[in-house]
């Protein structure tokens, strides 16, 4: 069984699921996959404001409850759609807690799975753009395992990300969080600015590295580059590692 850790953002999590139904093959229902989500926003403390030092709850200890919980239910793998949750203050000590009650339900990397996914799916990629909250742009939770791979990695200016990629997330009026369904076309507005920003500096891909940014984009490619949607990449991996007879090919 698949185990998916909602709430963090709650539309991320259903995301994700859709995804997973989405890349398996199945003509009934009773050909999918089981899967199972739990969704506790009210638990579990936003990531970007740790990691910024505006709220000092970690929140992996709520995340790792959440995953014992799907354990408990029989979730044997699971994935955490949250870009953020996968820093290293955060990713590190979810392991921490799991560890120390023995647990063996296996929790796959979002960040490791898109970086995998670049290398065998684009070869010839050299330069990869990177567009997140502030949290993981300041953690450089993508650039720096990217980096330590050999590639150039291109991010937005400071300002550039604190004034019109953050907000696309977390604006109170038009922001993805507080408007998921429909986007805002601010929000996606915003998003392609960074897009074409990337694009300019001569990223070959971008990584949609925050899962609220699918919700508001969700083509393949925009303006002749391509996107990396970390959220399918995850759904790709949680099949494959569950029962790889049930994924789509490509």
């Amino acid at each position: 069984m698949i185990g998916i850790v909602g709430g963090i953002g709650p539309y991320s999590g259903t995301d994700l699921l859709n995804k997973v139904f989405d890349n398996t093959l199945a003509n009934t229902d009773q050909e999918h996959l089981d899967v199972v989500l739990l969704s506790m926003s009210s638990k579990i403390e936003d990531r970007t404001q740790y990691l910024i030092g505006k709220v000092n709850v970690n929140p992996a200890f709520a995340i790792a409850e959440v995953l014992l919980k799907l354990e408990s239910i029989g979730a044997t793998i699971a994935g955490i759609p949250c870009n953020t949750a996968h820093s290293e203050e955060i990713f590190s000590v979810i392991e921490f807690e799991l560890k120390k009650v023995n647990s063996t339900i296996e929790v796959l990397s979002m960040i490791d799975e898109t970086i995998l996914f670049i290398a065998s799916n684009y070869p010839n990629v050299t330069k990869v753009g990177v567009l997140s909250t502030t949290g993981t742009y300041k953690s450089q939770i993508y650039a720096s395992p990217l980096k330590s791979k050999g590639y150039e990695v291109i991010v937005p200016t400071l300002e550039m990300q604190e004034k019109i990629i953050h907000p696309a997330i977390y604006h109170k009026t038009y922001g993805i969080k507080a408007l998921s369904n429909p986007i805002h076309p601010q929000a996606r507005e915003n998003l392609l600015q960074g897009i074409s920003f990337l694009k300019d500096q001569g990223a070959q891909v971008v990584i949609l590295g925050c899962t609220e940014i699918p919700l508001a984009i969700t083509e393949s490619e925009i303006d002749g580059i391509i996107t990396i949607d970390p959220t399918n990449v995850l759904a790709r991996a949680l099949i494959h590692k569950s029962n790889i007879s049930k994924l789509k090919l490509l």
